[in-house]
């Protein structure tokens, strides 16, 4: 598959022109946002703090998904799992299962339920407009799930031209290692979109991606070593992935009505090579060597509909409607590793599967009033999810999960406008669900206009979180441990309040600059912990024990004349985590650490020569933990370090032939981070903790070519 797709595409882009990008208005583009507010507003006017990312920004990153993107973004730090390949955001020190991701307003499937949890590396970014980012609890906004924030992805859905054909071509090294062979090394990348305007009202759009990443090696040795006297260093450190994404989209907008459907299906196919080999034996002496290697392939489907019209001559109405299904299929391969075949192969199995239906729905401007308005909504999703008695490490006593959660809510915010530079907007959110007791959100924002370039947000607000499958259903016993779900947890609580300030200038030199300065305190409750039970024989189980609370303070800086910008930013993080055994309590002091980004960009004039650097460092961490052996309770907590370090990147874009032609080349990881020292990741239960955590595979070079028509 990887083969005919690379051909294929490839093709496409020798028969094809690249035309010139969406021709909207960039500085529209970067004005207008759409979390969080009752319809799209400017930025400046928003009720809440909007953190945009823009197209252009994301094609000078030379990203290739969506984790890369948000990597350079402060307090987002990206968790990557080398085996899985998977990619989650923690924000505000909260893991991926906190923060809601959404496509065009939509929650999006992963394999463990609905909106978190998802992995970023499956989003590409060749179609996407713009990424907006809003942090703190968005529970009456977004419910469940939206505890440490929101991350909404907005897509292209506007082409003005007649015909749009957009396709370029990426190869990258992995590290040092580069070749274009099949099971060679590198990543190769090719991505073709087309859009067609049918008449003024209809437009239909098609894209495709495709990114082959033959793995990473590190301190392996690939999946054909093999050595008789030495065991554990066949394999890869990042396990080889080939992505494939499509979708296919019909917009129709007329007057005040505008409706969008857009179906997109994913394939994933991931070869897990097990570093450890067994010894076959075979009568008369002979023998050879064998490992268990396992290929992981998801597929996802998600249809979408989204509605924006006029009910009457005056309510607006929004609706977003969306069948969501994503599955992890496996299947065990038995490959006699020196003589380089399969020697048996398992059915395929279903490792995780989830099925949603979701639709959400709101109502605003009730009121021919300037001053008041106030918006009414609901939301509903059914999650239907699957997970296969070997999930869950070993068997799970035998017995799959399979179960359904069906979540009802309704919503009501007000935005209240005494004076010109003064809004208010108070909300209150209930949730009712068939598995967990009702959930009350709450939410309290004020922005004050203290000048026409200046602006103050005040913004209070709830969430919550549902507890995920291994903490509901985990049933894992050997001969050492018994490590059980709880199906009678509840959801966590938390609350978050922030200020922020943020001013706009033009100087006589015309240099448009803006300066902001903002503060975040979150504090959740009833934290979902693994607690010991039983010391003899070692038993654990989930129970809402632990508290958490962290603080962020930053600032930023933007500056722009004529071809040339600059953005800086800096943050401190403050994390207090009160963490329980049930024999152990852990201190709760702060922690503190920094996180500073820089980017610029430059045009050379005439020749229109681009070039665009970006830099960002995290500084070291220190965390608690529990002390142990793996086998027992030691008894108390110690306070682990995660290391510091960081990333530069830089990209040189020519266009050719009046921009019908363009180069890009490239440095990705110029300091060659591989992973950091992590003394604060505790054992699971059933495996003690490694010193050393994987976030990237090395210094990396790329290059892109496009064709522009």
């Amino acid at each position: 598959m990887k083969k005919r797709t690379m051909s294929l595409l490839s093709l496409a882009i020798l028969n094809f022109a690249y035309a010139q990008k969406d021709t909207l208005n960039q500085k529209n583009i970067e004005e207008v946002v759409i979390t969080g507010q009752y319809t799209p507003q400017s930025i400046n006017k928003s009720i809440y703090k909007v953190e945009i990312i823009d197209a252009i920004q994301i094609k000078n990153m030379a990203a290739t998904n969506v984790a890369d993107v948000l990597n350079q973004n402060l307090n987002i730090l990206i968790t990557p799992n080398s085996s899985s390949g998977d990619s989650n955001a923690n924000i505000m020190g909260l893991s991926g299962e906190y923060t809601k991701i959404l496509i065009d307003n939509i929650p999006v499937v992963s394999d463990k339920g609905m909106g978190n949890l998802v992995d970023l590396t499956k989003i590409n970014v060749n179609n996407i407009e713009r990424i907006e980012i809003v942090k703190g609890a968005m529970g009456v906004e977004y419910g469940n799930n939206a505890m440490a924030g929101v991350i909404n992805i907005i897509t292209k859905k506007n082409y003005q031209k007649k015909v749009t054909i957009n396709a370029s071509l990426q190869e990258e090294t992995v590290g040092k290692d580069y070749d274009w062979k099949k099971k060679g090394y590198g990543r190769h990348i090719q991505s073709l979109n087309l859009g067609y305007r049918i008449s003024d009202s209809f437009t239909l759009t098609a894209d495709i991606n495709h990114n082959d990443f033959q793995g990473f090696e590190g301190t392996q040795k690939g999946y054909k070593f093999f050595d008789e006297t030495t065991n554990g260093q066949r394999g890869y450190e990042w396990q080889p992935k080939d992505l494939l994404i499509a979708n296919a989209a019909l917009r129709y907008s007329k007057k005040n009505t505008s409706i969008f459907y857009k179906v997109n299906f994913l394939n994933e196919d991931i070869d897990y090579y097990n570093p450890k080999t067994d010894v076959l034996a075979f009568s008369g002496g002979q023998r050879t060597f064998t490992a268990e290697d396992r290929e992981y392939n998801s597929t996802r489907w998600i249809h979408q509909l989204n509605i924006l019209t006029k009910l009457g001559s005056r309510i607006n109405y929004n609706g977003d409607f969306s069948y969501q299904i994503q599955e992890r299929d496996y299947t065990k391969k038995i490959y006699d590793v020196p003589n380089r075949y399969v020697r048996s192969e398992s059915p395929k199995r279903t490792f995780y599967k989830s099925e949603v239906l979701y639709s959400r729905g709101m109502f605003s401007n009730f009121l021919d009033n300037d001053k008041i308005n106030f918006q009414i909504g609901y939301e509903l999703d059914n999650t239907k999810g699957f997970a296969d008695s070997e999930t869950f490490e070993f068997n799970n006593n035998g017995k799959s999960v399979n179960r359904s959660i069906f979540n009802y809510a309704n919503f009501l915010s007000a935005e209240w406008n005494p004076l010109k530079w003064l809004s208010f907007r108070p909300g209150v959110r209930l949730t009712v669900s068939n598995k967990f007791d009702r959930q009350y959100n709450y939410s309290l924002t004020t922005r004050f206009s203290t000048t026409d370039k200046s602006n103050i947000r005040l913004i209070l607000g709830s969430a919550n979180r549902f507890p995920v499958y291994d903490e509901l259903y985990t049933y894992v016993v050997d001969n050492n441990h018994d490590i059980r779900g709880n199906e009678n947890l509840k959801p966590e609580t938390g609350y978050s309040g922030g200020v922020s300030w943020d001013f706009a200038t033009t100087n006589s030199n015309s240099w448009r600059m803006n300066v902001g300065l903002s503060g975040i305190y979150m504090d959740v409750k009833d934290r979902i912990e693994s607690v010991i039970v039983s010391n003899s024989p070692l038993k654990y189980t989930y129970l809402n024990v632990d508290n958490y609370k962290s603080i962020i303070l930053g600032a930023s800086f933007n500056a722009r004349k004529d071809n040339f910008s600059f953005n800086a930013g800096v943050s401190t993080l403050g994390v207090s985590q009160l963490l329980n055994t049930g024999n152990a309590t852990s201190n709760d002091d702060f922690n503190y650490y920094v996180e500073a980004n820089v980017s610029a960009n430059y045009t050379l004039p005439k020749a229109n020569t681009i070039f665009a650097l970006y830099y960002k460092y995290t500084g070291k961490r220190k965390l608690y933990t529990l002390e142990s052996d793996g086998a027992s309770d030691t008894g108390h907590y110690v306070l682990g370090d995660i290391g510091d370090f960081n990333m530069l990147n830089f990209t040189v874009s020519q266009p050719f032939f009046n921009n019908h032609f363009e180069l890009s080349l490239g440095v990705k990881n110029i300091f060659d981070v591989t992973s950091i020292r992590n003394t604060a990741q505790s054992g699971d239960g059933h495996n003690a903790a490694t010193d050393l955590q994987n976030l990237f595979y090395g210094r990396s070079y790329f290059a892109r070519i496009n064709y522009n028509f």
